[in-house]
């Protein structure tokens, strides 16, 4: 492969959006792995209705909401959903936690060890740009990502094609050339899709989708992405 870049999604690739488990089974004792699990399902649901919705408005889908509103309404409706109280302050405690989530501890090896390449590498994600910005800080990032790219700028979610479309107007480069790398197998699929190669980090050894074609590569965390550039 002639890769020139790498490109990542951020939330749950990067970043652990299950993190958010412990503070929510603090607050709601033996519903933590409830909360993280249906929180995370329809906030990616509301991204798919809202961009499914409007898909071919070349200024952006008409009920675009920001990535940090969308997430914020999910976790609302979760804990409604579960019948389980949601005050203010319990919804604030959660929603700053989601600012901060976690990075996989793998991250920062791999990413030095890219640049030691000489790739260029960047973030593609739905995140709104201010969440995505406190992620890549709180995770010590800033140093080796050259472009965190939010499809805010567009108000399509990915898979829309206008979404990874955004990755060659930033970078200069041909899509052949870039890798794309998600632990998201529908993102995977999208972004195969659209042209690019891609990689799946399968953190759950979950099986391949039967809808194809399936990614170029995969592997169980971040490490594997260098694997997959030797071959």
């Amino acid at each position: 492969m002639n890769i020139k870049a790498v490109v990542f999604d951020a939330y749950g690739t990067l970043f652990d959006v299950y993190s958010i488990e412990a503070l929510a089974e603090k607050i709601y004792p033996q519903k933590g792995v409830a909360i993280s699990l249906a929180w995370r399902d329809k906030q990616i649901e509301y991204t798919r209705i809202i961009t499914q919705s409007d898909p071919h408005n070349t200024s952006g889908s008409k009920y675009y909401k920001p990535f940090w509103e969308l997430t914020r309404l999910s976790l609302e409706y979760t804990l409604d959903r579960l019948k389980l109280d949601r005050s203010a302050g319990q919804v604030d405690m959660l929603m700053q936690q989601y600012a901060h989530l976690a990075p996989f501890a793998e991250n920062l090896a791999v990413l030095h060890e890219l640049k030691a390449k000489g790739l260029v590498t960047a973030i593609l994600s739905n995140g709104s740009p201010e969440m995505l910005n406190s992620a890549v800080k709180n995770a010590g990032m800033e140093g080796v990502l050259d472009h965190v790219i939010s499809v805010d700028s567009i108000g399509l979610f990915k898979t829309a094609p206008e979404s990874y479309a955004l990755v060659e107007k930033i970078i200069p480069i041909k899509k052949i050339e870039i890798l794309f790398v998600s632990s998201n197998s529908w993102d995977a699929l999208g972004a195969t899709w659209y042209g690019f190669k891609t990689h799946w980090v399968n953190r759950q050894g979950l099986p391949l989708e039967a809808l194809t074609p399936h990614p170029d590569f995969s592997g169980a965390d971040l490490r594997s992405v260098l694997d997959s550039l030797r071959n």
